[in-house]
């Protein structure tokens, strides 16, 4: 049998994966739901992990999503007490990014894991670097459900979305725009920009939208994944952290079907080229070059593979794939 636990949060990510989990067929171990409050969560979980007890025999496989805060460790020791097998997808390293466990001690936590599910090549090399040794897959993307279909169109002016946190606690970038800003313009979408303070002609605020609303309905030639104050590089805990890890957001913007540019440092680079489904700059000041220099047939090209990727998003493909591949690790290793 195969188990999971309903991981019970606002995170998009990790809802849609415990959805796909109980398309699949896994067995959910929380069945009480104790009520939202600080308590009431804690007693879900403390539940949901102690019937790993009584349910769990040799040989299940338990699917895990790290981080689960308190009950990580506990839940992996009582599968083993079990004789079951553990299978981990890594949404965020506390040590890298955080800074709450030094490598070490987020290794001796994850050593618990026969299998870890890891966003890409870069956070599979560092985590054996670190130590770990038992199975691992790359996902390269997180996977986004969502009902809402988009019919993406050209743009009459070039046209770059951005999307998500607008603080300039974590993207002042978007203050120092305007000088790189030649035969393109934005669109932001967010909570936290200071339109007041905004002199830019060529970028347009337009609020919050609802992540379904603005799949079905936004418009651009291409989504943006950048953090930080600086036009020149991502910077800041959250910039320096794309060199690791797979951002959320380069799922949503790929699931509205549009195409992205990413950070030529950023650890999805490779793969965003590799799938032709966007571009990589070394600097926010090279879009207007590498828009200029893009012909129709390589950008529908993209646009064509954008919507192929929304696609597989939206049906779940990455995650499956890193559950099957746990499943031939897990037979090859009994």
């Amino acid at each position: 049998m195969k188990y999971y636990i309903e991981v019970g949060t606002n995170n998009k990510a990790k809802q849609d994966i415990d959805e796909i989990c109980r398309r699949e067929g896994f067995c959910n171990l929380t069945r009480h739901n104790f009520g939202e409050g600080g308590v009431g969560r804690f007693l879900t979980k403390l539940v949901s992990v102690t019937s790993i007890l009584w349910r769990l025999k040799k040989d299940d496989m338990l699917f895990l999503q790290y981080p689960v805060k308190k009950f990580y460790f506990m839940a992996c020791t009582f599968a083993k007490w079990k004789g079951a097998k553990v299978v981990t997808v890594i949404h965020d390293l506390g040590a890298f990014r955080r800074h709450k466990l030094t490598a070490s001690q987020e290794n001796s936590r994850l050593s618990k894991t026969d299998f870890l599910i890891v966003h890409n090549p870069t956070m599979r090399d560092y985590l054996i670097e670190h130590g770990f040794k038992g199975g691992i897959h790359c996902l390269q993307i997180f996977d986004y459900l969502s009902d809402s279909q988009n019919h993406q169109q050209a743009q009459t002016t070039p046209t770059v979305v951005y999307a998500g946190n607008l603080g300039r606690w974590r993207n002042a970038f978007l203050y120092l725009l305007e000088p790189v800003m030649k035969g393109w313009q934005m669109e932001l979408y967010g909570k936290g920009f200071d339109d007041q303070a905004n002199t830019n002609a060529s970028l347009h605020y337009h609020g919050f939208m609802a992540s379904d609303d603005f799949i079905a309905t936004a418009q651009a030639d291409f989504g943006l994944v950048w953090d930080g104050d600086s036009l020149d590089e991502c910077t800041g805990d959250w910039g320096t952290y794309l060199r690791i890890n797979d951002p959320h957001k380069t799922s949503f913007y790929l699931r509205a079907g549009i195409p992205v540019i990413v950070w030529s440092q950023a650890a999805m680079a490779p793969f965003i080229e590799a799938q032709k489904v966007g571009i990589s700059v070394d600097s926010l000041s090279q879009i207007s070059d590498r828009l200029a220099q893009l012909s129709p047939s390589d950008y529908e090209t993209m646009r064509r593979h954008a919507a192929e990727m929304s696609r597989r998003l939206n049906e779940g493909y990455y995650i499956k794939q890193g559950l099957a591949a746990a499943n031939e690790y897990l037979k090859q290793h009994v």
